[in-house]
């Protein structure tokens, strides 16, 4: 088969193009250009390995490299407008809703597997499949649909950020490393020379302080208990998301915790650890890759890097369902992904709406 791989000039999609040339399949590199200058500098630690990033020069060729030395072309495609259209426009909006974005989520459905491709096709680049680094498998079943599966490396498992994959988008896509575990991939690319940092884990979104992103001036707002008390002042509460712990400036006698966002009034309301814990939450916005099964056991995760949940799920509409954890859990954040999975399937998903 004839295979365009997303390149980013790490490991991981170094390797899964290689994996796919050594197989004999005729394999051509891709990335996207984000960056369109129109952002300053990044703040803070901008060292940090990101799809977002102001030197995204020393990115492509770090994939050219990548590709001279697997012997493949690299076709660079300009999203950067539609980038900021979509996934940045996405993440100012749900952050200054009061709400935790997931600009991963959206960006791998609606950019690296859906315009990339097509824009790649549209350039006069044919191709049969598109292939990434990540860790997830695909598997074809007996009734013809397309099902997503967990990494066989279930620490590096990524199935989480693909949930809103199509049939379509799953039925042309190949992940060269879903079955093997990282120390394998790592292994690979130091046998062959591959010209990648090895130590180097899996790209942050954006480089900088996610401040830089927001255009809202500082503006004074309450930190309070969950009586209304007022604890602190901080600059503007998109600075905050729900769990989150340092950064507060606000003294206590035991540890305090953002436990929701009311964006009207400028507040971020603070509690104790246990005031984190909730039997479930409330779900919008789905997408299924397969039937929710009627009344089975699943488990959930709320965020990328959350262990599994056992849990029950009720539909509650065209576009929604209801989540019952099987114990209390801690910091689920409006705006962030809950993700469904039957054993190492994943069912699909949905935007969290408010937890209970």
């Amino acid at each position: 088969m004839k295979i365009a791989v997303g390149i980013s000039g790490g490991v991981d999609s170094a390797v899964a193009a290689f994996l796919l040339k050594r197989a004999g399949h005729e394999v051509v590199g891709t990335m996207m250009t984000l960056w369109d200058g129109s952002l300053p500098k990044p703040s803070g630690d901008s060292s940090k390995h990101a799809c977002f990033c102001h030197d995204e020069e020393a990115e492509i060729e770090a994939s050219r490299r990548v590709c001279d030395h697997i012997g493949i072309p690299l076709h660079v495609v300009d999203c950067a407008g539609a980038y900021s259209g979509t996934v940045l426009d996405y993440f100012r909006d749900e952050y200054l809703a009061g709400r935790t974005p997931n600009p991963c989520v959206v960006c791998n459905q609606r950019m690296k597997f859906g315009l990339l491709p097509r824009l790649l096709e549209e350039s006069g680049v044919e191709f049969d499949k598109f292939a990434t680094g990540h860790y997830c498998r695909v598997e074809e079943l007996s009734d013809g649909v397309f099902a997503l599966k967990k990494g066989a490396d279930e620490r590096k498992d990524q199935s989480y950020f693909l949930y809103r994959l199509s049939q379509e988008q799953l039925s042309r896509v190949v992940f060269p490393l879903g079955g093997m575990r990282k120390e394998e991939t790592r292994r690979i690319a130091e046998e062959e020379g591959l010209p990648v940092p090895l130590d180097t884990e899996s790209q942050d979104f954006y480089s900088g302080d996610y401040a830089d992103l927001i255009p809202e001036e500082p503006r004074e707002g309450e930190f309070v208990d969950l009586d209304g008390n007022v604890l602190g002042h901080h600059q503007g509460y998109w600075r905050y998301t729900v769990g989150q712990r340092r950064g507060l400036g606000v003294s206590h006698s035991k540890p305090l915790y953002v436990v929701s966002i009311d964006a009207e009034r400028n507040r971020v309301v603070l509690g104790e650890s246990d005031t984190l814990l909730a039997e479930g939450l409330k779900a919008e916005d789905t997408n299924f890759i397969v039937d929710l099964p009627e009344g089975k056991p699943l488990e959930t995760k709320i965020r990328s890097a959350s262990s599994p949940i056992p849990c029950r799920v009720e539909k509650t509409g065209q576009d929604a369902f209801d989540v019952f954890f099987e114990t209390p859990t801690r910091a689920v954040a409006p705006g962030q992904s809950c993700v469904l999975y039957d054993g190492d399937i994943v069912i699909g998903g949905g935007v969290i709406a408010e937890a209970f």
